[in-house]
């Protein structure tokens, strides 16, 4: 029996080093068409010097530009670096070819699906244009799951994919660790609740909408490889990761919600569990952007879990009745897209306003609160004084008005 059982161990052990090896994911990088962006005479001298097919990267030095020295004769190329600097950190990455223009975008579109960008954008419509009873129940599940998933990633601190033999194609989360990869999770985790929240209150082919989640994963998770920024063993991990967060969570959040939403001091607990896991999670490892983004996403339930709880003590969520479900999905007629967008349009506008305001007052109150010079506002916000108010209360406040604040606006201009 122990026998069996060393022999278990020994092929999970060169499993996991397999899924973690680095030149897979070079491959493929290569596979879809990324190539370094030293040129041939480089890589000939390179090779002759026996350094074998490892290439030397360029630093960025202009932005995108043209390159008709790499490659072969007549192949129509873009030197490119990475889109995304990461302004706390100031890496700038490193050059790189794109062969397939096509995969390019479309892995850069799967990779912004796990950003703020996409966050600030998608659960806001789906609230205010779709179903905010659906909303707040995903994005319970979404803290959690980017909260361990971060947290785990500064206790077991693997490092990302060493470059060479990796070309990074993104920097801004280079600081991170990697393992496991938090893109793979709310990928996972997003479209798996939304299908399971919404079969049975609405009305859809859950084969269609098994295949939309299961697209929407597999774009994400493959965007992460093909970026550089995580093994293959990073990517099935947060993918397993996030299933097991859902099975625990999903049958509980039926009551987490009516417990926001109807217990006298909901708000009180609320805030004060959220900001003592923010303060938890900075004391884990040494800085680096998951600490400053695990405060960003606790801020962000915090807030949508207080608007939530406001809303519907002055009786601004309406739940409907169950004999009127499922719901049917409406027409697309020209009045509703037009709602719809100008929702969005107002709304995303006030939203973008209330954060660049908050901002700008609670990073200066951090440091003055704390005694800590304002003059470097990158190497204030490494300090866990300034980082945790900075992002809480951001964050905190933007949340609390997709719930509240903006559905009230749309309310009182008819637009509710």
């Amino acid at each position: 029996m122990w026998g069996a059982m060393g022999a278990a161990c020994t092929q999970l052990q060169r499993l996991t080093e397999c899924l973690q090896d680095p030149e897979k994911v070079a491959r493929f990088q290569q596979a879809c068409g990324v190539q370094s962006s030293a040129t041939h005479e480089e890589r000939d001298t390179q090779e002759a010097a026996g350094d074998g097919p490892r290439l030397r990267v360029s630093r960025h030095q202009n932005g995108l530009q043209e390159n008709g020295a790499a490659g072969c004769p007549g192949d129509k190329k873009k030197k490119m670096q990475p889109l995304r600097r990461n302004s706390l950190t100031g890496e700038e990455g490193q050059h790189f070819i794109i062969r397939n223009r096509l995969l390019y975008y479309l892995f850069t579109l799967g990779t912004e699906l796990g950003n703020e960008l996409f966050y600030i954008s998608f659960f806001p419509f789906w609230i205010w244009n779709v179903d905010a009873h659906v909303g707040r129940r995903v994005i319970v599940i979404w803290v959690w799951v980017m909260y361990l998933g971060q947290c785990t990633k500064d206790l077991i601190r693997w490092p990302r994919p060493p470059s060479p033999p990796v070309l990074k194609l993104e920097v801004f989360y280079n600081s991170e660790y990697g393992m496991p990869s938090t893109h793979a999770m709310s990928g996972t985790a997003i479209p798996l609740a939304l299908l399971l929240l919404t079969w049975g209150r609405w009305q859809f082919p859950f084969v269609l909408g098994l295949l939309l989640a299961m697209v929407w994963c597999s774009l994400v998770c493959l965007s992460r490889v093909y970026m550089g920024m995580h093994s293959i063993l990073d990517v099935v991990a947060g993918v397993l990761y996030a299933i097991l967060i859902l099975i625990v969570f999903h049958p509980a959040l039926d009551i987490i919600d009516n417990f926001n939403l109807t217990y006298k001091y909901a708000p009180f607990i609320i805030i004060s569990l959220h900001l003592a896991l923010g303060i938890f999670s900075f004391t884990l490892d040494t800085w680096s952007t998951s600490r400053g983004d695990t405060a960003e996403i606790l801020g962000s339930g915090a807030g949508i879990a207080c608007g939530s709880h406001v809303s519907y003590m002055l009786g601004l969520l309406k739940e409907p009745s169950p004999d009127t479900l499922p719901f049917t999905i409406p027409p697309f007629t020209v009045t509703l897209l037009g709602k719809a967008m100008l929702r969005v349009l107002i709304g995303l506008v006030v939203l973008l306003l209330i954060r660049a305001v908050m901002k700008m007052i609670t990073i200066p109150m951090a440091c003055k609160v704390f005694g800590i010079p304002c003059d470097d506002v990158r190497k204030a916000r490494q300090r866990m004084e300034v980082e945790l108010p900075y992002r809480y209360l951001t964050y905190g406040t933007v949340g609390f008005a997709v719930m509240f604040i903006v559905p009230y606006l749309f309310t009182w201009v008819g637009l509710h």
